[in-house]
């Protein structure tokens, strides 16, 4: 089992270089970054682990940059989003930013995608809520376009595009999908609650699932795979990444017998004396 890493980084934080050198040079496998543009201090959403929202939020590095950092500083840390709110963006702009951050880490990036859950952080983006999922799934479309090897047009009522030169290409080679056509991109798996909204989006358009907190896969897995499988996708590519796990020897056994074969355990936003704690305690799961 792959053991992969996620953090709040933020300007009190270690650096993401540093970091990134100590992960790669501890044996992890992965470092992947949450993202908010902003968090509205006239909130009325609630945190998504109830009570107040910790102060790193609204402090959070812009993960693509960060990452960027990363890349350069290492040759074989896997680098990820956790999660890329999609909705939020422009499509052309972040297809640009993921295709070239997997360009320049040799295909190295997980674009771990989301619906996000402040409502009004959404809204300052121009987002209406309730169309949130419509429009991650054609943003995602959009930027499969632009990802495309030949000049492909896009067009729908959340963005459209011509057909275009856009380089460079992401690294990751493209994956197969029923009827012939192919996923173009990066490794893209979809975060949030098990559901049939979210099972039939992984299956339509994203190598896996990204369950933050890694609860309930016992009774979600089946389901997930049988999903999966209904839509003709092949059962061996189905990709399940527990994140921000507070792993436990138990709970990793448990993981390992469901069949993952990566997780991604939640470190401190902290300064560097703390993060290095927290890695020499996970050190025991590598």
């Amino acid at each position: 089992m792959r053991i992969a890493t996620t953090i709040f980084l933020t300007d009190r934080t270690v650096s993401p270089t540093h970091l990134a050198r100590t992960l790669e040079e501890r044996g992890f496998a992965g470092l992947y970054l949450p993202e908010h543009t902003h968090i509205p201090v006239s909130r009325t959403t609630s945190a998504p682990m109830g009570g107040e929202l910790p102060e790193q939020y609204g402090r959070t590095l812009d993960p693509f940059v960060a990452l960027a950092q990363a890349a350069a500083v290492t040759r074989r840390l896997h680098l990820g989003t956790g999660i890329t709110l999609v909705a939020q963006h422009d499509p052309i702009g972040l297809a640009k930013q993921a295709a070239t951050l997997d360009h320049l880490s040799n295909g190295r990036l997980t674009l771990g995608i989301g619906y996000g859950w402040n409502v009004e952080e959404a809204a300052d983006h121009g987002v209406d809520w309730p169309t949130r999922r419509e429009r991650v799934r054609a943003h995602m479309a959009l930027m499969r376009a632009l990802w495309s090897p030949k000049p492909t047009a896009y067009e729908s009522p959340y963005g459209s595009v011509q057909a275009s030169l856009a380089y460079p290409k992401p690294a990751t080679p493209p994956r197969e999908l029923p009827a012939g056509e192919r996923l173009h991109g990066p490794r893209t798996l979809i975060g949030g609650a098990a559901g049939p909204k979210l099972f039939a989006a992984v299956a339509d358009h994203a190598d896996g699932w990204l369950p933050i907190g890694g609860g309930g896969l016992t009774e979600n897995l089946p389901v997930l795979r049988q999903v999966w499988e209904d839509a003709g996708r092949d059962p061996k590519t189905l990709q399940v990444v527990p994140y921000a796990v507070q792993p436990t020897p138990g709970k990793l056994a448990h993981y390992a017998e469901l069949g993952i074969e990566e997780v991604v355990l939640q470190l401190p936003s902290a300064r560097e004396e703390e993060v290095l704690r927290t890695l020499d305690d996970y050190a025991q799961y590598l």
